[in-house]
């Protein structure tokens, strides 16, 4: 007779992989909040990568070249694979999809705060590229390296591709620089507005994040706020002068004792904003999403309705040929 270990016997154990730096698989027992913990991030993940489709999205019918038409559609092709990918991996800890969509339509789950700011021009697209991308990676990278297997499996591919995201967006923009004293212009415009709502795509400063150190403590996160956001400034600032455009910010300046960049505090009241659903574009964003969901019940319906009817013709042929079997076997006991 086999016994389940007691709950302290598999903390105990779920501890140990913890602190060996090992994956924990989708069978493996793990603490609620752990779990919980895991699908408020990939959830929030997952809904960024779908909801990012749309800022770049807008351009793909005015992009000024079928070269760069391309491009941006396979961009935003690629976002859609990477927010599927990602909800498989919230499935494996007993999330459906549905209730993931569910979640995110109705409010009760988040996205990336960045995706609610507006694309008002061409440049916004390489400056996504360059600098949302740019700190997705920052961000991103780590997570190769969590705690649960899904997930940073899952991270390794995306990341790959959110680096050739990030190098078409810098391209974009190099491209841009060497043209017009008007396109120059609107690339600075472009990096001016989206430079602080960057910053806060890490997230609050490690002192008010509640989350943070829970993550790090499980393996779930490698590095803090703080950290990354530091590790993203120093990162971009030489990417910023090779470009040749100004960061708006006057109090970033090296500072040599640190061997890092100084960098001025991001508005965290407007990030309080958007978060609470107040940016400029959150009520767009979700009715957006709300209509393409709304407008795709039927083929939802539809793929349902198909393999519920290839299951039931496995399940009768299956049946009928159980039955031709134990015919075959009565025949033949009858005959001798």
């Amino acid at each position: 007779m086999t016994t389940t270990p007691a709950e302290p016997d598999l903390q105990a154990a779920f501890d140990a992989t913890i602190d060996r730096h090992d994956r924990v698989e989708p069978r493996d027992w793990m603490p609620d909040a752990y779990r919980k913990t895991l699908v408020r991030q990939i959830a929030q993940h997952a809904h960024s990568e779908i909801i990012g489709m749309q800022p770049e999205g807008n351009w793909i019918g005015r992009a000024p070249s079928l070269r760069r038409k391309a491009i941006l559609l396979a961009k935003v092709q690629d976002e859609a694979g990477h927010g599927l990918y990602l909800y498989s991996a919230c499935e494996t800890l007993g999330v459906s999809r549905a209730e993931l969509t569910e979640l995110l339509l109705t409010g009760r789950q988040k996205y990336s705060s960045i995706f609610n700011y507006p694309t008002l021009s061409y440049a916004d697209v390489g400056t996504i590229g360059w600098l949302v991308d740019g700190a997705a990676i920052c961000n991103q990278v780590p997570l190769c390296r969590t705690s649960y297997g899904p997930y940073g499996r899952a991270m390794i591919r995306i990341c790959k591709e959110e680096s050739f995201h990030q190098r078409q967006g810098y391209e974009l923009l190099m491209t841009m620089m060497r043209g017009t004293d008007e396109q120059r212009a609107m690339v600075q415009e472009s990096v001016d507005r989206f430079w602080w709502p960057v910053l806060m795509m890490f997230g609050p400063p490690d002192a008010q994040s509640p989350n943070s150190e829970r993550s790090m403590a499980w393996g779930i996160k490698r590095n803090s706020n703080d950290e990354l956001r530091q590790r993203f400034v120093d990162m971009t600032v030489p990417q910023a002068e090779a470009l040749g455009v100004t960061l708006p910010d006057p109090d970033l300046r090296w500072n040599e004792e640190r061997g890092h960049y100084d960098f001025g505090e991001p508005d965290w009241r407007e990030f309080a904003a958007v978060i609470r659903g107040d940016g400029p574009c959150n009520a767009q964003r979700l009715a957006h999403r709300r209509a393409a969901h709304e407008e795709g019940a039927w083929v939802r319906e539809a793929a349902t309705a198909f393999a519920e009817r290839e299951t039931a013709a496995r399940e009768t042929a299956a049946r009928d040929e159980a039955a031709r079997e134990q015919a075959a076997r009565d025949e033949a006991g009858a005959v001798r």
